[in-house]
């Protein structure tokens, strides 16, 4: 699954050879990313690379649909579907660099990725979860007409003393409609 968003835009398979980038483009973003995240409380070069390789072995076994945001061909972002298989749900996780946030960006990633587990992967749920306080988060699933379904209390630890509250949406294929 690849695809043109606009405005040149794309989504693309992460590759091995990105690993530099990423990681580069982790540690301009990292003050921001770590209020949310708990990978990116001290990344690394070593752990960019062991992510990569996760992400392709659980790409080969189909758990997982995870692409590069790109932008003239350099990474801004990343968009991932976590697949639960047996129940034919998933998750929508993603991040994206500051100078490109308020463009629109990530709501079409999410509308692609999100398009792709009901059309092509035959998935009858998917989940997005953001911390409560996460507004730009909250704002990509609402605009794409997921549906808010309530607060899980401290169910993300992002840090050894931090929890989230987490703000869960949904959509269901019967909705899917919403996407096209």
């Amino acid at each position: 699954m690849e695809a043109t968003l606009s405005d040149g835009y794309e989504l693309r398979r992460l590759r091995e050879r990105d690993t530099e980038e990423l990681h580069a483009l982790i540690e301009r973003n990292r003050g921001e990313l770590a209020k949310w995240l708990s990978w990116a409380q001290e990344p690394n070069g070593h752990d960019t690379r062991a992510y990569i390789a996760r992400v392709h072995d659980s790409e080969q076994d189909g758990r997982r649909v995870q692409r590069a945001i790109v932008c003239r061909r350099a990474i801004i972002g990343d968009v991932g579907l976590f697949i639960d298989r047996e129940n034919a749900t998933a998750a929508i996780g993603y991040w994206l660099d500051h100078d490109h946030h308020g463009r629109g960006v990530m709501t079409a990633a999410v509308h692609e990725l999100a398009r792709h587990g009901f059309a092509e992967l035959a998935l009858r749920r998917i989940e997005i979860r953001t911390d409560v306080l996460n507004l730009s988060s909250r704002a990509v699933a609402e605009r794409l007409g997921f549906q808010f379904e309530g607060v899980l209390r401290e169910s993300y630890r992002i840090a050894a003393d931090r929890y989230s509250d987490d703000a869960v949406y949904s959509m269901l294929a019967s909705e899917a409609s919403a996407l096209s």
